[in-house]
Order: C-alpha cells, then structure tokens, then sequence
C-alpha cells in the first residue's frame, strides 16, 4: 500500500499489487489503436498455426488469431505531428504501468519506464523521420531557411503549443517517476524544445528545407513559458490550449490541408484555434469570491489560406485574414473532482479549450459574436 499526495492537494492510496499482466497488454492495445486512428499503422488480422512477431503481435491460445500491425507511408510534417502525439499518450499513459513494492524501488521503477518510453519514442520517431521521408530527398551541408511568411505564422504558434503541451505532460511524468523538481521542470519543460530541435538539424541537412530559425524561436517560446511560471508562480497560470472548427478551404489544396478529418485536424490551419488561457483567480487574493476554475482565453487562428504564402487566384480570388478572439474558458485542472479517475481525465484533456460563447475580430475589420465557439 503506498499513500501520495497528488499537486492539486488530493491525497490518494492506490493499490498496485491488484493490476495484473492483462491490463498492461490492454494498455499497449490501446497506443496501437491510437497509432492506428492518426493513420500511422494499418492492421490486419491473420490466421497462423504458429507464433510469429512483425512489428507486434497479439495471439490467441484457442484461435492462433494475430493482429499485425505496419507502418504506413504519410507526409513529414503529418508524421511528425502524429508521432508527437502518440509520444504525448505515452507520457500521460506511463503512471498507469507502474507497480509498488517499496518507496525506493517504486521510483526507480517509474523512472525506467518515463526514460525508457521516451528513448524508444524519441529513437523510433527519428528512424521513422529518415526512413518515410528524408532519405528520399537529396542532402546538403547544413543551412538555414526562412520560411517565417508562411501560413500567417500559424504553424509557429502551433510550434510553441507542441513545446509547451509537451513540457507540461513530461514535467508531470518525470514528477511522478520521483525526479527532484528542478529536474522535473528544466528535462521536462524543455522536452519537447530538444525533441524538436533534433527535427530542425535534419531539415538543416536536407536540400529540400533548411534549419529555421523561426521555428526554433517559436518552439524556445513554448517551452519557456512553461519554465517561468513553474519558476515564478509553482502552478501554470496562463495555459496554451487548442480548437478545431472545420473550415471549406482544405478542399481547395487537399495534398496540404489534409483530405480527412484526422489530416486536417493536424494540418488545416483554417481550422485551428490557439488560446492563452488566463486563470483569473491565480492572480487574486486567495480569498477572493472569484470560481477558481474560471479563465479568460485570448485565441488566435487565420482563414482562407490554400497555400503557404498566397493563395492561387487561379481558383480563388479571396484574401487571407487574421481572427483574433476574446472568450471563456475552464481550467479542468482545478474543479475539485471527486474521483482518480475523473483528475486524470481532466489532466490528459487539459489542452483542449471549452466551447463557450465568443467574440470575433479579424484583420480586414469585420466583427462577429458566436453563442458557442470551439
């Protein structure tokens, strides 16, 4: 039996002795299952008469049944964003493996698997990245590309969510796993910046692209602001979340903007929404009569994009715009759930900003209000 106090207050005892092996192979059913969702994998079930591994394999002692899984063929920054998320699912997965027998060998334990799951998430990603994609461009010595136009800078802003979304589910990992807390802060808060920055030097060697310095700043941005208010305040006060809307431009450019929903969602800038979320309590008197839950989101997103830089008036003759949001949001993380498993629901869907009725501005001027927004 081991008793945690958990950082929001909640003290918790949990019984490890009571998991068994099965729920740790449902577990790793379920990281497939999301690879297999993104587009990442593709399954297929066969019948064997004996035991065979390709990629991993799930048998049956009755039927001999075996599930294969292989990786499919997907564009680089679709795979880079796939991977991110399945290394973040490990991350927020990984407390759910461990098992107890005393204080000094459950840390050690946690910590093998937060450093083993992130060296095989990290590892594997990069091979897929040279695999799937760069060894079919010709190299060059390194160089820098400025590609600081493109988009209206949403896919920066998208760089700095990645960094600081990874930085705070790595941070919490490593806090579960017993890392002291500069440690947990520093290695976890600049997670996703160094993981990051691995991607920006393969891109710096391949004569397609080129290191960009604007990406670099965008994911040094998301990570630092994690740090600071780990440093400054021991709590995240200001949260970067995100929002889907679908939008009609990615038919338009399908090859870039995605031709499904589980491709536009990561690459139909159209269709994103970025949010700071301002806890309004966290910056008042502790007493004050203010719901400590509640925050204030400023967002940003852009429409009416088809291309990187401008759009082809061949098919189209509107011009981009910026949007600018004002609206409500909840800080999941500090309703006073009842349940476990109710916290880490909250935790892991922390990212995601609450539809709530907001207000519109964009850029050419026009003004609109929606009753709910997401």
């Amino acid at each position: 039996m081991y008793t945690n106090i958990c950082n929001d207050g909640y003290r918790e005892t949990d019984t490890y002795q009571k998991r068994i092996p099965e729920f740790r192979s449902g577990l790793t059913m379920l990281l497939f299952t999301i690879l297999q969702m993104n587009g990442c994998v593709t399954k297929k079930k066969i019948t064997s008469t004996q035991n065979s591994f390709h990629h991993f394999h799930k048998s049956s002692h009755q039927n001999k049944k075996i599930t294969l899984f292989t990786f499919s063929q997907i564009s680089k920054t679709s795979l880079i964003q796939k991977l991110l998320v399945v290394t973040t699912m490990m991350f927020v997965m990984a407390p759910l493996f461990g098992q107890q027998e005393d204080s000094t060998s459950i840390f050690r334990k946690r910590k093998w698997v937060i450093g083993s799951s992130t060296a095989l998430a990290a590892g594997t990603s990069y091979y897929l990245l040279n695999d799937l994609w760069y060894k079919n461009y010709a190299r060059s010595s390194f160089h820098f590309f400025n590609d600081n136009n493109e988009w209206l800078q949403m896919d920066k802003v998208g760089h700095g969510f990645t960094t600081y979304t990874t930085g705070r589910y790595m941070c919490d990992a490593l806090r579960w796993s017993g890392a002291s807390e500069n440690i947990s802060v520093w290695l976890g808060g600049t997670s996703g910046l160094i993981y990051l920055s691995g991607i920006e030097i393969m891109d710096g060697k391949s004569k397609a692209w080129g290191f960009s310095y604007g990406d670099m700043i965008a994911n040094a941005s998301g990570s630092f602001l994690f740090i600071v208010q780990e440093k400054i305040f021991r709590e995240q006060r200001i949260t970067l979340k995100f929002s889907y809307s679908e939008s009609d431009f990615a038919m338009l450019n399908s090859d870039q903007l995605g031709r499904n929903f589980q491709q536009r969602v990561l690459k139909d800038y159209n269709a994103q929404t970025y949010w700071a979320s301002i806890n309004v309590h966290s910056f008042l008197a502790s007493d004050a009569d203010f719901p400590r839950w509640l925050n204030v989101a400023f967002g940003y997103g852009a429409m009416k994009m088809t291309h990187a830089e401008m759009n082809d008036f061949s098919v189209n003759n509107f011009q981009r715009e910026r949007e600018f949001y004002f609206s409500f949001d909840a800080d999941l993380n500090r309703v006073r759930w009842k349940k476990k498993w109710m916290r880490t629901t909250a935790k892991i869907l922390s990212f995601i900003k609450i539809p709530t009725p907001t207000f519109e501005m964009r850029s050419g001027g026009q003004t609109k209000f929606h009753w709910m927004f997401f």
